[in-house]
């Protein structure tokens, strides 16, 4: 059934961010002018959807793009209600403006967000387009239809491109209501389209936030002291002053930032600083310190965020009852692309490119540091050399627009990869502590999972309305049908900067249920895969991926000589995922040699496009289960790069499978689900071959 949707002038412009009309349907303009008139639309662009006279569909994403696809997903909402020659779309990169909403980029929110309002903006030109064509030809447009990148006649078989109609369209009256799609009609969604930023990516065109060049730009680095909350008491920059390019060494609320012609210059500048640090209060901090305190409070109730039934009551009549601590460490992010950023400071403007996720922040905190009004501080937003949350954070651009402004002049700043690795927002560390209880017939009756860890939002955001941060208790929330569930947790106190990790809080208690739900099958004296799904039968979702991914990996079947399975499913973002491990385990070695996913997903946008997130997913959840870990010692990070803070190697990469639930429901997010699952599915794989459970990340197992 297509779903019939009103459209109201005044929602219509809000949903879609066009703050004169939400879609510019051409102009009739000589060649120059019209030429001006586009060049103009790319600079101040307002709206999604721009059809040229000369049949050009340009379509804005003003979404930032870091390896997800947001770049032709979100396009290819907008085309199919368009109904467009996707061969035609030009897809347009949106510079941070308010015409286009909340433009920051994570949670998975992307195309979920997206979706009915750009169906409703592609929709509602499309009905414009035939309003035109029926007008031309003086017929009803109900005896008009469109498709791909034209309006047919039905009756006599006219047709007309677009851009021919694009004039008399864009007079059409704004309908008061269109019709969406039924999705079985969909012909360009659920299609596996060629990604549009790959083709620059591959052959080098495409701009990182590194590749930026600015005229007259220098390059900046800035000293950071090692101890969090430390800074810089006195300096002697002498000897870099004397260095060849360096061009000034300045205090910035970070650091002591030296600028020079070349980024090399700059580095070697800062190396030759004599700084003293005043530490402050925290240089005896360590992550070791941390975990004992959070098991301290994990013997105290915390605050409840989930009640069902008496679990207390449930487990202290249980026929048997079991108990496990899990601890997760701190977590880097550590992007591929280091940390930069670009800004070009002056008096009557700031001009920024940088890789962020958050782009009003960042203009946000460059009104404020130079006293600049926000109109007059342009972020262009350059392509992420991948996220996974850190590009939420916008210190990195911080620290350019504070050296521009102190050098009076346009100045890129890069981080090492060891500033990275010291001064990230990391994953939080965390400690769960969880009880659980069996009937008589091995039946779960109790289940409680206690969580200490420490809070982003108070960290970031300042303290909590009263000291809640529900946050913290994400993804504890299990489907299973137990009768009696009980969540509760500490918001620990910390000075370690976190922040949002792909899948957040969902990576760590995703790990906790899983291996938890295993030792309860384990205990039960039963499968874990019949053991979770009689527990599913009423969550759909979580039923339907179980049983695909059980099927697709054979479970129940023989496997190659010394490897096991395990199998853990979990839902995020409003998707949700199953996934089996396959693994062997030799001399305490743990080798990952396939993995199974199965994922529901609402109906899929791009199934190359999700199966490629859900690859890279796994391979950044697996890399975090089997090796990540960041340690603090007196008040700063012991690791320094990819030498002691590693990730999955190419070698490493198992086989990797992903089935999709068919579906035709909205979207789910994909960027993040598929990272949960795996370090708990890897690890009940593990405790199926050693019957030892793994209840400490990264995995480390005696020889």
């Amino acid at each position: 059934m297509n779903p019939i949707v009103k459209v109201d002038r005044r929602d219509f412009l809000k949903v879609t961010g066009a703050a004169t009309t939400g879609l510019i349907l051409g102009l009739s303009l000589p060649q120059k002018l019209r030429a001006a008139a586009e060049e103009a639309a790319s600079f101040q662009p307002n709206v999604w959807i721009n059809i040229t006279p000369a049949d050009k569909v340009k379509i804005w994403v003003a979404k930032s793009e870091m390896g997800q696809g947001c770049r032709t997903g979100l396009p290819m909402i907008v085309a199919e209600e368009l109904e467009a020659d996707w061969k035609t779309i030009e897809v347009v990169p949106a510079v941070l403006d308010p015409k286009y909403g909340n433009q920051g980029t994570g949670g998975s929110r992307s195309v979920r967000s997206g979706f009915k309002p750009l169906r409703e903006a592609g929709a509602t030109a499309r009905a414009m387009l035939v309003a035109a064509a029926a007008e031309k030809w003086g017929v009803y447009p109900e005896s008009c239809s469109a498709r791909d990148g034209s309006v047919v006649h039905k009756p006599t078989g006219r047709k007309l491109r677009y851009g021919a109609l694009a004039v008399l369209a864009g007079k059409q009256a704004l309908p008061r209501q269109v019709t969406l799609k039924d999705p079985k009609d969909f012909r360009i969604i659920g299609t596996r389209v060629a990604r549009t930023d790959v083709p620059d990516k591959t052959d080098g065109k495409a701009e990182f936030g590194i590749d930026v060049r600015v005229p007259g730009m220098l390059y900046g680095s800035i000293a950071k002291c090692p101890v969090f909350g430390g800074k810089a008491a006195s300096f002697d920059a002498a000897k870099t002053k004397a260095m060849p390019g360096v061009k000034g060494v300045y205090q910035v609320p970070s650091g002591v930032a030296v600028v020079a012609d070349s980024y090399w210059q700059a580095l070697q500048g800062r190396n030759a600083l004599n700084i003293t640090w005043d530490e402050g209060p925290n240089a005896q901090v360590s992550s070791e310190g941390m975990r004992r305190q959070f098991a301290e409070l994990a013997q105290q109730p915390g605050i409840v965020a989930l009640n069902n039934g008496d679990a207390a009551q449930a487990l202290a009549s249980a026929a048997k009852k079991v108990e496990a601590v899990y601890e997760v460490p701190f977590l880097a992010h550590a992007c591929m692309e280091p940390m930069n950023c670009t800004a070009d400071v002056r008096a009557d403007g700031a001009e920024i490119w940088s890789p962020t996720q958050a782009p009003s922040w960042v203009q946000e905190y460059a009104a404020k540091a130079t006293g600049l009004p926000a109109s007059k501080v342009k972020v262009n937003i350059t392509l992420l050399g991948s996220g996974f949350g850190r590009r939420a954070m916008p210190d990195f651009s911080h620290d350019a627009v504070d050296v521009s402004q102190a050098a009076g002049a346009p100045v890129k700043v890069i981080w090492t990869r060891e500033d990275d690795i010291h001064h990230d927002f990391y994953r939080p560390l965390s400690y769960h502590r969880l009880s659980g209880g069996l009937d008589a017939s091995g039946n779960p009756v109790a289940w409680t999972h206690r969580v200490v860890a420490p809070s982003i939002s108070a960290y970031n955001f300042g303290p909590l309305k009263d000291g809640k941060d529900e946050s913290l208790a994400e993804g504890t929330a299990v489907a299973y049908a137990i009768p009696n569930l009980h969540v509760d947790y500490h918001v620990a106190e910390n000075i370690v900067p976190v922040g949002w990790w792909r899948s957040v809080y969902n990576t760590q208690t995703a790990y906790a249920n899983e291996c938890f739900m295993d030792e309860l099958a384990a205990a039960a004296g039963r499968d874990p895969y019949e053991f979770r799904l009689k527990l599913l039968q009423n969550a759909p979702a979580h039923k339907a991926v179980l049983e695909l991914v059980a099927e697709k990996a054979g479970w129940g079947k023989p496997l190659a000589q010394g490897r096991t399975r395990g199998i853990a499913v979990h839902d995020s973002f409003g998707s949700t995922v199953a996934e089996v491990a396959e693994v062997s385990v030799e001399s305490g070695a743990v080798k990952v040699h396939r993995v199974v996913c199965a994922v529901a997903c609402g109906i899929a946008i791009n199934p190359d496009s999700i199966e490629a997130q859900v690859q890279g997913a796994i391979a950044l959840g697996l890399g975090a289960a089997l090796k990540g870990e960041i340690t603090v010692e007196n008040g700063r990070v012991q690791q320094e790069n990819f030498n002691d803070y590693q990730v999955l190697t190419a070698d490493e990469m198992p086989e990797v499978e992903v089935y999709i639930v068919p579906s035709r429901e909205a979207p789910g997010g994909i960027g993040e689900p598929g990272t949960p699952p795996i370090a708990p599915a890897v690890c009940n794989a593990i405790f199926a071959a050693t019957r030892q459970p793994v209840r400490r990340l990264p995995i480390r197992l005696s020889a």
